[in-house]
């Protein structure tokens, strides 16, 4: 029975430890909103999902933070969409476990518009 216990509390505070992780979030430094957010392994040219599909208004504005998903910790390239249709990349992106990356527009690289 008291197996049972420590068991059962065990359980209970890796639970809660699983619920306080936040996951892999982006932090929208630049000075716009961004419309398409999607991530390559570096020097890949097979970008992923719109990331920014995760967020309620499908959209991630200037200061505000979009969970990333289905992507492991690792170096990435991204390519940012903005609403008048630019398009930038970000180039070489250090993306940690349950830990917050960001990007300001001094690291858009090669925008089109």
């Amino acid at each position: 029975m008291r197996w049972g216990l420590v068991l059962i509390a065990l359980l209970a505070l890796a639970g809660e430890a699983a619920a306080q992780s936040k996951g892999i979030r982006l932090w929208n430094l630049t000075t716009e909103t961004i419309t398409g957010f999607q991530l390559s392994p570096v020097g890949k040219p097979e970008f992923g999902p719109n990331q920014t599909l995760n967020d309620k208004d499908k959209e991630v504005d200037h200061d505000e933070r979009l969970r990333i998903t289905g992507i492991e910790p690792g170096r990435y390239d991204a390519k940012v969409t903005f609403p008048n249709a630019r398009q930038c990349f970000v180039l070489g992106i250090e993306i940690k476990a349950d830990a917050v990356f960001s990007i300001a527009d001094k690291d858009l690289k090669d925008c089109t518009k």
